[in-house]
């Protein structure tokens, strides 16, 4: 028999996971997709309830993919900030708010920076200025528009945070997830700060905080059955599927960066010393006297998987073997990847998607290699603003699924000028999950459960050329914000009648 854990990830297009040996070799991997709900430009939401429908059958399915293992514990993580409201029963109310790609909360986040006396109190209290990355703006609009909803609302989960619940009875929330529940809570005391927390969320009863790698509790017997998991194991509190992934390739020292290639793309920079930004995220760190600059792009492989879908479905391997045929600068298309608005830096929910430069010459495959360049150039973009917040970043390593193949990968590391370490395993979140379920029985430190197997180097001859194609990019969004937010405006006013 081999002593084993289970790392499972919800993320925002997909339930991932993942059964290991306790020293990190990967003995089965599952997936489970899944859609979000759009009921309206600037909404996006999903059902709680799909979470745990998920992770059962992704643990039953784990289990018999190799009956010699035996599971010792489990580890959770999944996509947030959420805010998914639950009653005092602990059913949810309403489908879950998602993350900063969930924009609807506009009007609420400069009606509370004002009654909290601005953005410099906010950041100074809680690390980050209210956006719509923040989850008390958000608990704010349901009481806004849904007050009925509202009035039922005792609990707030995010998708770790359930799954826990759900397997161990246990109401807990990691102090990562609740660092940006902005502004309820207090990023130098590592606590609730309640005299906030009770005007933005009045009869919440906030989660008892704890680490990312803590026992939250052990699997129960109802959950057992469901899971098939054995009774009495321990379960990890969890966290965001960033912070997961970072743990899971050895990327929470201090200088390192982890860029995490997803439906959107995020950045999560270690540092020693608390960094403010207007135009970022300050967070607590996943473990224990850890702290970190973070940013994240609305979309990346979304807008990937739009295209592909846009023409007819073909298989991603020709639409990257097209694109990687049309060369640097995808014949002189330049694209904006804001198509759900863009968090950092810009924190700007009105912004839109632009193409520039198109002509009835251009292929689908310029057009997806503009999208890879698009997300490149976004990564600059928040390389360059988290630097010059005061983060430092000594290394970069790359996680996620975008990193399969290096098409994608090298345009980055091209367009930005830094190498991209690439670990043995990319698998993501599900797997630094899983490390944190194994320390729990035998600790392992993260580099020899993920050693790095390779590492991606700019190419010298195309840098010139992505330097002026920057330039161009840093120009094009205030040459085109004006009219993108009018036409955000004519979007939502459509979506009212």
């Amino acid at each position: 028999m081999t002593a084993a854990v289970i790392g499972i990830d919800v993320g925002t297009s997909s339930t991932k996971g993942v059964l290991t040996s306790l020293d990190g070799t990967v003995l089965a991997t599952l997936t489970r997709t899944h859609d979000v709900r759009r009921p309206r430009p600037g909404h996006v939401e999903m059902a709680p309830e799909i979470w745990w429908d998920e992770f059962c059958s992704l643990s039953h399915e784990l289990l018999a993919a190799d009956p010699e293992a035996t599971v010792e514990a489990v580890g959770v993580s999944g996509m947030g900030p959420c805010v998914a409201l639950a009653d005092d029963d602990s059913t949810p109310v309403r489908p879950a708010i998602l993350y900063g790609v969930d924009t609807r909360a506009v009007a609420e986040i400069e009606e509370w920076t004002t009654r909290l006396g601005g953005d410099d109190a906010i950041i100074a209290r809680c690390g980050s200025v209210l956006t719509t990355q923040a989850a008390g703006p958000k608990i704010a609009w349901v009481a806004r528009h849904e007050p009925d909803v509202r009035a039922r609302a005792r609990r707030l989960f995010m998708p770790a945070s359930w799954l826990v619940w759900n397997l161990t009875g246990a109401y807990v929330l990691d102090h990562q997830s609740a660092s940006q529940c902005t502004p309820m809570y207090d990023i130098e005391a590592r606590a609730w700060y309640t005299p906030w927390a009770e005007q933005i969320a009045p009869g919440i009863e906030l989660p008892r905080l704890a680490w990312a790698g803590d026992a939250a509790g052990t699997v129960s017997a109802a959950a057992a059955e469901a899971t098939g998991l054995p009774e009495g194991i321990p379960v990890t509190t969890g966290t965001i599927d960033a912070w997961a992934e970072a743990l899971s390739v050895d990327a929470h020292n201090p200088g390192d960066l982890m860029l995490m290639y997803g439906t959107t793309m995020f950045f999560v920079n270690t540092v020693t010393e608390p960094v403010r930004s207007p135009s970022l995220w300050g967070t607590i760190g996943a473990l224990p006297d850890t702290r970190n600059v973070a940013g994240g792009m609305a979309t990346s492989g979304a807008i990937t998987n739009w295209l592909r879908d846009l023409f007819g479905s073909p298989d991603f391997t020709e639409l990257v073997a097209e694109a990687d045929a049309a060369g640097p600068g995808a014949h002189g298309l330049l694209m904006l990847p804001y198509f759900a608005g863009e968090r950092t830096p810009l924190m700007d929910p009105a912004a839109r998607g632009v193409v520039a430069g198109l002509t009835i010459d251009h292929t689908r495959g310029d057009l997806y290699r503009a999208a890879l360049e698009a997300t490149g150039l976004a990564v600059r973009h928040n390389i360059e603003a988290i630097e010059a917040a005061g983060g430092r970043i000594d290394r970069i390593v790359a996680v996620g699924g975008g990193t399969k193949g290096d098409v994608w990968t090298q345009i980055v590391s091209d367009i930005s000028g830094r190498p991209q370490v690439i670990p043995r395993e990319t698998i993501g979140a599900s797997y630094g999950s899983a490390w944190l379920a194994a320390c729990l029985k035998a600790p392992i430190p993260a580099s020899e459960w993920n050693p790095p197997a390779r590492t991606l180097t700019p190419r010298p001859q195309n840098a010139e050329g992505y330097a002026e194609l920057y330039a161009l990019y840093r120009e094009l969004y205030p040459a085109t914000a004006s009219i993108t937010h009018r036409l955000a405006a004519r979007q939502n006013a459509a979506a009212d009648r």
